[in-house]
Order: C-alpha cells, then sequence, then structure tokens
C-alpha cells in the first residue's frame, strides 16, 4: 500500500510542513536584491529608527526561473489584494544609498 507521500506524488500534490517557528514569520520593511547570471539573492531586513545597524533578517536565494515565478505570483497576488481592498499606497520612503547592505554573490 502507498504511503501518503506517494498518493501526494500520484495526484500531482506537494507535501509541505511548516513547523511552529517559521509559522511565526518574520518581519520586514526592506527587501535588498541582488543576483548573478546563476541566481537571485533576497535579503529581508527590519529597518528601525535609530537604530545604527540593521541585520539581515532572511536570505532567500532563487533560481532566475524560479525568480520570475515568484514575481508573476506575487504580482497576481496584489492584483488580487487590490481587486479586494482598494489600492495599495506607495508612501514616499527615503532614499537608500546604492550601496546600503550586503551584496550577493555566486
Amino acid at each position: 500500500m502507498a504511503d501518503e507521500n506517494d498518493k501526494a506524488k500520484q495526484q500531482g500534490q506537494i507535501n509541505i510542513e511548516l513547523d511552529e517557528k517559521v509559522a511565526e514569520g518574520t518581519y520586514s520593511n526592506l527587501a535588498i536584491i541582488n543576483h548573478s547570471v546563476s541566481e537571485f539573492v533576497v535579503d529581508f531586513v527590519n529597518i528601525m529608527p535609530g537604530v545604527p545597524k540593521n541585520k539581515v533578517k532572511s536570505r532567500i536565494i532563487l533560481t532566475p526561473q524560479h525568480a520570475k515565478r515568484f514575481l508573476k505570483a506575487l504580482n497576481d497576488n496584489v492584483n488580487r489584494f487590490e481587486k479586494a481592498h482598494g489600492e495599495i499606497k506607495d508612501y514616499e520612503q527615503p532614499p537608500i544609498p546604492l550601496n546600503f547592505g550586503p551584496t550577493g554573490q555566486a
């Protein structure tokens, strides 16, 4: 008899586990994106006023193909959100220097 993972694969489903710590999430109000020929590196940062040095809270590394799929999925979700709740206002942010934060390397 096939176990549940085999059944999920046969049905084209992915079995994903979300542990409690990851489910809590990490707040970010800045994403720094760098890329090489083989990957996109997205660093998520929480910038707080009065804090002289802010740390990267999470780093996600994507293939270019996955980055493009992620962009499309995020765009689709933003469009659905705005249809349900109205336009998301883009408040002015102070400019961040181009040399701010770590740079990605392959």
